[in-house]
């Protein structure tokens, strides 16, 4: 008798093989049998009508601190994922000295929009090396598996002290080899490589550039030499070479990038998006890869299937409100979000509000789109467009009614008690279509990532990205342009598990994890998302919730049925790479 049988679906086994209708057969955490099986079952699953898929592997969350007070880990447990890696980018909270908690709490808040007042109360910090933090893990139970980067940032500042989070400061030779021992014996514990961070976007909430920002060769290169030494791990970074016009500036990053490749002898990934100043970079970014891949050094690109888009709302993080005056003082005095959102009610406060706006001009950058950015707004639909067109935006909305756009904006966030969301395609919307999207995702050397899962709590809600994946591109973004649901189902499963080393997962087939989603791919879709106050200390973030997904099942244990989940936590802390066994 097997523990669990999913009979009657149409299984999409992870490999990027053609679908077949089948079952799958589960014996404690493994599948045991897929195909036309006979036998029983204690617990049996109709997946007719339902395509049957392995759990998805998201290689880009950060889950660093919610894990030290949450066992469901959602967005990314409720959107499929089974298992995830955190640490990305370079932040994180290990290794950490005891009078640095402090700072790393200011440093995640401002990079990665995680409320400092949850994570003060949340995190539990009782580790301080980065092997006291997987030992701390590794008593914890989850729905899902979590594997763990070596940050940059917290481990230059657990070496270098306060000069760490000054990028203009440079270690010192004993420095650099003290990181990189650190760094190897992360490896040895369990990290699964090691991240860091170059670009301008990420700053403290004090405003200040990461420490890592223009890390230089002596010390990134002594780092990525300990992965060689001991033979383990991956490298991850974000770089602004996607985000600049100055081709000097992105040759030069992406000829560190070879160099990380070259000096680890290990699997790098980092972040390529498209942006409205350099809309055909991406394109330039990928023929380099190709070169590199071509020279024998294992490198990809992270993607992600749809716009980066901040949400903007009065009840959450970030609205084209937040530079006036008047804004901020009701923001910062007001003792929950009903008391600012009653405040921003009265008509004398709307009028001060509109007034400081009109006055207030950025030329460009992020700040002049939030602030002025009209034709980039539009009403969050369910299910959410993530492809709107500029017609259905709020400047065109305005237009319409012949009504100023700030005020119409304003009484538009003021809707549904204060709590309507606006969508706002920041990235990979250069042209206004997700046609170079495609692009991006269907290149030749490709991760599916950038789900930042756990971060960005009231600004962006990208945990949802694995069921963007499938729903969308398996039917067709408004240009027509799709991808087969074979090859979709293979990079969220079997490739970006292979890419972290983790083997034994990512596959229907005997042997593997029972790992695995049961979801009715026809009703695959994305409500809007909702701003809920369950972290730590009253935090509020937002939560997007999926429909299509019937069962959810981690290491043979059903965790999530019909969207609710099962109360059942069979998740662990992953150390390093996995082989089939």
């Amino acid at each position: 008798m097997f523990d669990l049988l999913v009979k009657n679906g149409t299984v999409v086994d992870g490999t990027g093989a053609p679908r077949f209708r089948g079952d799958v057969a589960v014996q404690g955490d493994r599948i045991v049998a897929v195909g036309q099986v006979s036998g029983t079952a204690r617990e049996t699953i109709d997946a007719d009508g339902c395509i049957v898929t392995p759990g998805f592997v998201d290689i880009h969350t950060h889950y660093d601190g919610q894990v030290s007070w949450d066992q469901i880990l959602a967005p990314s447990s409720i959107n499929g994922v089974t298992s995830a890696a955190m640490g990305n980018c370079g932040v994180g909270f290990a290794p950490a000295r005891a009078d640095k908690h402090d700072w790393l709490i200011q440093l995640l808040e401002g990079v990665e929009d995680i409320p400092g007042t949850a994570l003060a109360e949340g995190l539990t910090w009782n580790w301080e090396s980065f092997p006291d933090y997987l030992n701390a893990l590794s008593e914890r139970e989850y729905t899902i598996d979590l594997g763990a980067h070596m940050p940059h940032a917290a481990l230059r500042a657990y070496v270098m002290g306060d000069r760490g989070g000054d990028h203009l400061a440079r270690p010192t030779q004993g420095e650099v080899d003290r990181m990189a021992t650190l760094t190897a014996e992360a490896m040895e514990a369990g990290a699964l490589g090691f991240s860091t961070s170059r670009t301008h976007a990420h700053r403290s909430r004090d405003g200040l550039n990461i420490g890592t920002l223009t890390a230089e060769d002596p010390e990134l290169l002594g780092i990525a030499a300990a992965l060689r030494q001991t033979g383990k791990g991956v490298i991850q970074l974000i770089s602004d070479a996607y985000l600049t016009a100055d081709d000097d500036f992105a040759a030069a990053e992406l000829q560190l990038i070879r160099r990380l490749a070259t000096t680890s002898g290990r699997r790098v990934s980092f972040t390529v998006q498209q942006t409205d100043d350099a809309p055909d970079r991406w394109k330039s970014i990928y023929r380099e890869i190709d070169q590199m891949v071509a020279d024998g050094l294992p490198v990809s690109a992270q993607v992600a299937p749809r716009p980066i888009g901040a949400i903007l709302s009065f009840a959450s993080t970030t609205n084209p409100f937040v530079v006036a005056p008047t804004y901020r003082r009701i923001a910062a005095q007001s003792a929950s979000v009903d008391a600012r959102l009653e405040a921003l009610a009265d008509p004398d406060v709307r009028s001060a509000i509109l007034a400081e706006h009109a006055g207030f001009h950025a030329s460009e950058g992020f700040i002049a789109l939030i602030t002025r950015g009209f034709s980039r707004m539009f009403r969050m639909t369910d299910p959410v467009d993530y492809e709107p067109h500029e017609s259905q935006s709020i400047a065109a909305e305005a237009a319409r009614a012949g009504v100023d756009p700030a005020a119409y904006v304003y009484d538009a966030l003021m809707e549904e008690g204060g709590r309507r969301l606006l969508y706002m395609p920041l990235i990979n919307y250069a042209r206004g279509n997700l046609d170079d999207v495609h692009g991006m995702m269907t290149g030749n050397h490709v991760l599916y990532g950038l789900s930042d899962g756990g971060a960005h709590c009231g600004t962006i809600c990208d945990g949802s990205l694995p069921t963007t994946t499938l729903a969308l591109w398996s039917r067709g973004n408004k240009a027509g342009l799709s991808t087969p649901i074979e090859s979709l189902v293979h990079g969220y499963t079997q490739k970006n598990a292979a890419h972290v080393g983790w083997h034994d997962r990512g596959v229907l087939a005997p042997g593997y994890l029972a790992d695995l989603n049961v979801i009715a791919l026809d009703d695959l879709a994305l409500a809007p998302p909702e701003i809920v106050q369950d972290l730590p200390a009253g935090g509020t973030r937002l939560l997007q919730q999926p429909r299509g997904y019937k069962w959810t099942v981690k290491s043979g244990v059903p965790t999530f049925a019909r969207g609710e989940w099962t109360g059942r936590t069979p998740g662990r802390l992953v150390r390093g790479a996995r082989s089939l066994s």
